[in-house]
């Protein structure tokens, strides 16, 4: 990734476009990264929450990460890559994906299946993850989102973790939404890059400390969020927007929002087990938006 000297800065969470029967519309997702990095950010995260990244088989993963970089995209400056598997085997497989193909880090989801698991447990899990990985393992961002993963990585643990792997773990990017959390992961670890997965606290965790964020509303207003994560700025229409999006199922929210921008009703698929939201619901969403954005401009 890059060094320590340099701020991680806006990273869009890609949603993944799919054609009617399921696959990934590989054409769109090209052109949806490039359209991101040209808006301001300075990479694209793939196979992430918001892209729908734990439905990905390894033939999808190479794939994907191929399309983008025949595009001319960079991998080692310009694409991250998100890990989930509860599986440790799936798990090192993802992550070598990333790692032989060149990409900037690898977004490192716990283990999800087991429910109450120690920090102990979860340790073990993970240090035989990076045993196993050995010289090709770098530029892990742990990956914090219990909403998802029903796991919390405790402020301990990724101290544990990082004691034990100095040279690997780069950064955390904490989804979790509970801002004691953030501030107290921030005091501990902010000489890493801490990064923001709620907008809504994105700019005060910049402000102590934080590198910038890994952001699924990117794929709609990268160029606002911009001063939130280069200045720590606040932005209360941000704030508004999340609020409106989190009414929904956040993906197909997202999606619908996509949609919207581009004109391209094709974004509104998702792939099962999740549905997209209803036509009403995406036009609601889709003038709260222009309101929230329009009344600022007024």
């Amino acid at each position: 990734m890059s060094s320590s000297s340099e701020r991680f800065g806006l990273s869009c969470a890609l949603a993944t476009p799919f054609l009617p029967n399921g696959d990934i519309d590989f054409g769109r997702l090209t052109q949806h990264a490039q359209n991101c990095l040209g808006e301001g950010c300075g990479s694209v995260t793939l196979f992430g929450t918001t892209g729908e990244g734990a439905s990905f088989g390894f033939t999808e993963r190479v794939r994907a990460i191929a399309m983008l970089k025949e595009a001319g995209i960079d991998a080692r400056r310009a694409i991250i890559g998100g890990v989930t598997s509860s599986s440790q085997e799936d798990a090192l497989g993802q992550t070598i994906i990333l790692m032989h193909t060149d990409c900037r880090a690898a977004l490192l989801a716990p283990p999800f299946y087991f429910k109450e698991v120690s920090d102990d447990g979860l340790f073990a899990w993970f240090s035989g993850l990076f045993e196993k990985l050995g010289s090709r393992a770098r530029d892990i961002i742990l990956y914090n989102i219990p909403s998802v993963t029903a796991v919390t990585l405790s402020v301990s643990l990724i101290g544990r973790l990082r004691a034990a792997f100095p040279q690997v773990i780069t950064g955390v990017k904490d989804s979790s939404g509970h801002w004691a959390y953030t501030r107290e992961l921030l005091a501990a670890h902010s000489d890493i890059a801490i990064l923001i997965g709620d907008e809504r606290h994105l700019a005060h965790g910049v402000r102590l400390g934080a590198q910038g964020a890994i952001s699924g509303l990117a794929n709609i207003i990268a160029p606002r969020l911009l001063p939130l994560v280069q200045e720590g700025r606040e932005d209360p229409q941000v704030v508004q927007l999340v609020d409106e999006v989190l009414k929904y199922p956040v993906i197909p929210a997202i999606k619908s929002l996509i949609a919207a921008k581009t004109g391209d009703e094709a974004w509104r698929h998702a792939r099962p087990p999740l549905t997209t939201i209803a036509a009403s619901d995406a036009a609601s969403l889709s003038c709260a938006h222009a309101a929230i954005f329009n009344a600022r401009a007024a």
